[in-house]
């Protein structure tokens, strides 16, 4: 009987315990892992880089229409650049994606050619070449789009690897744990590096590799060829792991911070000296020779019987050239090293929906479409058909006889006033994309020089804590003590709000700080700050010692790591501060007196052909013979009118500034699209007005000249 109950007793539990454990067994719960851990990635890689995931798109959509074989050379080389983005196509993909572009817009260009022929109005032999010149540019453009977006990701990675090798320091300094502080630290580091050493742990979780050591060296060699301070540091930190002296430890683990340190700033010096000739090379070819050539480009029209068009204009100054500039640009980005440049993540910014809005663009629309239209005016007048009226008419005679719009012979406009009113187009151009991108990044930019000049007195702030925390005051004593201390800084309302959180509140220390409703990083978005007291929750539960050790490192570190960035940004002054000269006042310069030149030869030439239409032909100009032989030598009905080439120049400039304010910015930044945004809308506003008024003040004081010079040399 007793065994029969005992048997009964056992057999209940037994099932209780079954149905208690079950879903907890090792497999089973690896296996959920597995599945949430992929869903993860996934969705965070998504999240994070979504341009990576519409090119996937792209690539295996359009890309596997056509297959391709490449050559082995060509197919690592795609395959490797395809790794480092972090892209999941094919190399084949790649290349037929930019194959199948190209092949697109050549045939919708012939088809489109063909059927304006066939309806009579000509073979447009400029138009298929202009499609033929577009093809070539989208073929180079996705054959090189993974190099460029490896690039990107390697340029975002590397200005978070100070930040990652000093967090992993740091934490490993009171836990010698690898895999806990590699969580850590991506937890509290910004994409995309966060989401490669996720992926290290995730690859332990799946079983690919036995051991975070392991899945960590495999990582580190896709970095040994572009960053061989961060592998070494790394190492460094792995190697700690095996010191038996806790002194010895603590040094390997200083010295991984300085190898980083130390490697970057080599790299970028080395980077300094290595662009200054390209750069210069990239401004006397991409800006200064096709704007000198554009003097001559008048009477190069005319001389050549009219062969010239204002469309060849447009064609070769607003599609070769900055085609040319924009390639010799990548060039210069591509050996840019990374480790250094801008960590904050535009995403995670409170006022990032600022940033994508698109009312920005409708307010800067209403504001410039006037102007726009403005300078369209002498081509409205002209299809309207109505009659043009002479400079003489509205007051206006003294920059000579000629007319206001200047329409000669079905060509033009040659007159001063199209001229000055064509100068509302590039002007339009230029403040819709000033006036949107101010708008859209005003209060990003204020608000992260904000938590820059926070962070920079937080440091301060975060020693003083360190010392209190030394005494053997305790953590949640020693912010009242710091705010006390700390008096008229930045800083003090944080540590107030901690300490009211703690003592009015009852709240833990964690809580009194990373509360999502009334936490103090509520106020104070800083991630150096966040991070500081994440580590600061973590070492308080060692001990008072060792929270006080982990803030003087993090102090005494940051401290160096701005040391070394304001170097950096020494360094890299000279090579900034020239460009952006050339960009935003020599170039816009020197385009503004080439406008002013042609408005010259062409009022010259107007003027004398007012002459022979009013019965002048034979009036002689020392030195040059009879009016009628120089102006069928120069035909200004033959010449490139000057309101074309005005609007080609100025939006020339407006490209270039797109062009060269995003490779400064990558130059002296890594990839920061915020930064990007903003100094384009600043450059774009200087350049453009300094140019608008160099062109204004050319055209009115040369017509002026000529207008009297040329009454003192007509005899």
């Amino acid at each position: 009987m007793v065994d029969k109950d005992v048997k009964d007793i056992l057999k209940k539990y037994s099932r209780k315990i079954e149905q208690e454990v079950h879903g907890f067994d090792t497999g089973e719960q690896n296996s959920v892992q597995d599945v949430a851990s992929s869903k993860e990635f996934v969705q965070f890689k998504q999240d994070m880089m979504p341009e990576l995931s519409r090119y996937e798109r792209w690539v295996k959509s359009l890309g596997n229409f056509i297959k391709i074989k490449l050559a082995l050379k060509d197919e690592q080389k795609i395959s490797k650049q395809l790794n480092i983005a972090h892209l999941d196509v094919s190399p084949g993909g790649v290349v037929g994606l930019a194959i199948m572009n190209f092949l697109g817009i050549f045939f919708i260009g012939v088809l489109i050619s063909v059927a304006i022929w066939l309806f009579g109005f000509g073979f447009p032999a400029l138009f298929l070449f202009l499609m033929l010149i577009t093809s070539f540019f989208l073929f180079y453009y996705f054959y090189s789009m993974p190099s460029r977006l490896a690039v990107k990701w390697r340029l975002k990675a590397g200005s978070q690897m100070v930040p990652a090798v000093l967090y992993t320091v740091v934490y490993m300094r009171h836990t010698s744990n690898l895999e806990r502080a590699i969580s850590f630290v991506s937890n509290h580091i910004e994409p995309p590096l966060a989401l490669d050493f996720k992926k290290v742990l995730w690859d332990v979780e799946t079983g690919k590799y036995s051991s975070i050591k392991d899945s960590l060296d495999v990582y580190l060699d896709s970095w040994r060829e572009y960053s061989i301070e961060f592998v070494e540091s790394f190492h460094l930190i792995e190697s700690s792991l095996y010191e038996p002296s806790e002194e010895r430890r603590i040094q390997i683990l200083e010295r991984a911070l300085k190898v980083i340190l130390d490697g970057v700033y080599d790299k970028m010096l080395k980077y300094t000296h290595t662009i200054k000739s390209p750069l210069t090379n990239l401004y006397m070819l991409g800006i200064v020779l096709p704007t000198l050539g554009l003097a001559l480009l008048p009477l190069a029209s005319t001389l050549l019987g009219g062969i010239i068009k204002w469309t060849h204009i447009f064609v070769i100054f607003n599609l070769i050239i900055p085609f040319f500039v924009f390639y010799l640009t990548t060039n210069i980005m591509l050996k840019r090293p990374g480790g250094y440049g801008e960590s904050s993540l535009l995403e995670k910014n409170p006022l990032y929906y600022q940033y994508v809005s698109k009312t920005p663009y409708y307010k800067a629309l209403l504001i410039c479409l006037p102007f726009l239209l403005l300078g369209l005016l002498p081509l409205f007048y002209s299809y309207i058909g109505l009659g043009d009226f002479a400079l003489a008419d509205i007051g206006l005679g003294i920059f000579g006889k000629g007319n206001f719009f200047g329409f000669v012979d079905g060509n033009g406009p040659f007159g001063i006033g199209a001229l000055i009113l064509s100068l509302f187009i590039p002007f339009s151009i230029a403040m819709f994309f000033a006036l949107s991108f101010s708008l859209k990044t005003k209060q990003l930019i204020k608000t992260r020089e904000q938590s820059k000049d926070l962070e920079k007195e937080f440091n301060n702030s975060l020693f003083a804590l360190a010392n209190r925390l030394g005494d053997g005051t305790p953590a949640e004593i020693a912010f009242a003590k710091v705010a006390e201390s700390s008096k008229g800084q930045k800083t003090e309302n944080f540590f107030k709000i901690v300490s009211t959180n703690i003592q009015a509140m009852g709240m833990s220390l964690e809580d009194a700080i990373f509360n999502p409703k009334r936490g103090a990083l509520i106020y104070y978005p800083s991630n150096l700050i966040a991070t500081s007291m994440r580590i600061l929750i973590e070492s308080v539960k060692k001990g008072l010692k060792i929270a006080a050790h982990s803030l003087l490192s993090i102090s005494e570190y940051v401290r160096n790591i701005q040391k070394i960035n304001q170097r950096l940004k020494d360094l890299l002054a000279d090579v900034i501060s020239d460009m952006k000269s050339n960009m935003c006042f020599l170039a816009p310069l020197l385009a503004g007196i080439v406008v002013g030149l042609a408005s010259m030869i062409t009022g010259i030439l107007g003027q004398l052909k007012e002459m022979v239409v009013s019965g002048g032909a034979e009036t002689a100009i020392a030195g040059f013979g009879s009016v009628g032989n120089i102006t069928e030598i120069f035909d200004i009905a033959k010449m490139v009118p000057p309101y074309f080439m005005q609007i080609a120049i100025g939006i020339y400039i407006i490209q270039i500034i797109f062009i060269l304010t995003s490779t400064l910015v990558v130059v002296d930044s890594g990839e920061d699209r915020l930064k990007k945004t903003y100094e384009i809308s600043k450059n774009l506003i200087k350049g453009s007005v300094l140019y608008l008024i160099t062109a204004l003040i050319s055209i009115l004081a040369l017509s002026l000249l000529t207008g009297v010079a040329l009454g003192g040399l007509v005899s």
